[in-house]
């Protein structure tokens, strides 16, 4: 089954319910940092992210700098915000 884009009203009423993501029109997707105390608190923060993305066979674009962890979620097959992203936004949340 294709994965198909949240509308406007289903992306405004995940978003109501996600903690610190804010939503990127031009790159149609999802955003938030994160600030940990050292790089070793960010690179663990890292590897259980990508642990659950691998499960979950959906892949952040991500940037890290140090102690700070840039997130980016979007679905390519949808050409924009899934409800692949807000699930795998939800278990991020839970890691922070």
């Amino acid at each position: 089954m294709a994965v198909r884009e949240l509308d406007e009203t289903e992306r405004t009423a995940a978003l109501a319910q996600l903690d610190g993501w804010s939503y990127d029109a031009e790159a149609r997707g999802i955003r938030r940092t994160f600030r940990f105390a050292d790089f070793a608190e960010a690179f663990g923060f890292m590897s259980r992210v990508a642990i659950l993305a691998e499960k979950a066979d959906h892949h952040p674009e991500w940037f890290n700098v140090y102690n700070r962890v840039e997130i980016l979620l979007t679905t390519h097959d949808a050409n924009g915000l899934s409800a692949r992203d807000i699930d795998l936004a939800t278990a991020i949340n839970g890691f922070a």
